[in-house]
């Protein structure tokens, strides 16, 4: 007497055998991109050249390397809960409507935007990338204030090119603004 199973068998059982557990544990792919982002950042870090002159108490490299650890602590405190069981959050909770599509063209319009920012800021210099990049990013994300959003992203630009620039001694580049400001 022959039985017939809507259950696979042989490689196949064990494959979707695999791929349950995995959407069981996805939370393991965000600890493995922070334990990549950690190493990478750390990486930098460490082989950072750094004047001699350039050192305080608190160097160049303080910060990379506490923010680096940081990332590999996470990550394995996030594995370990992960795999002892621990889950995130379901998206109920969340203050969206599950049920829309996904905005891509907010998503599409900040990431050009953002890779706008980082061609341009060479060769016009923080103060008007910046500019640009606050701007858009306003327009991109719903605002319609043509009159005022200009004003405040230029206002914003600069602000931030001086508390970098002047106070916290980051230099950004001014482009050709440089010798007016």
């Amino acid at each position: 007497m022959t039985t017939t199973t809507d259950q696979p068998s042989g490689p196949s059982r064990n494959e979707a055998g695999a791929r349950a557990w995995l959407r069981e544990h996805s939370e393991l792919g965000v600890g493995l991109l922070l334990l990549v982002l950690g190493v990478l950042v750390l990486t930098d870090a460490l082989t950072m050249n750094v004047d001699i002159t350039q050192r305080g108490p608190v160097g160049p490299k303080t910060v990379p390397v506490v923010v680096g650890i940081g990332l590999l602590v996470v990550a394995v405190l996030l594995t370990l809960d992960v795999l002892r069981g621990g889950r995130g959050e379901a998206e109920g909770g969340e203050d969206i409507d599950l049920a829309e599509p996904s905005d891509w063209r907010t998503v599409l319009l900040l990431a050009g935007v953002f890779l706008g920012n980082a061609v341009l800021i060479g060769p016009l210099g923080f103060p008007i990338s910046g500019a640009l990049l606050f701007w858009g990013s306003a327009y991109a994300l719903g605002s319609r204030h043509y009159d005022r959003d200009p004003l405040i992203a230029a206002g914003l630009s600069l602000v931030t090119y001086v508390l970098f620039n002047n106070l916290l001694g980051v230099p950004l580049p001014g482009g050709p603004l440089m010798g007016v400001l």
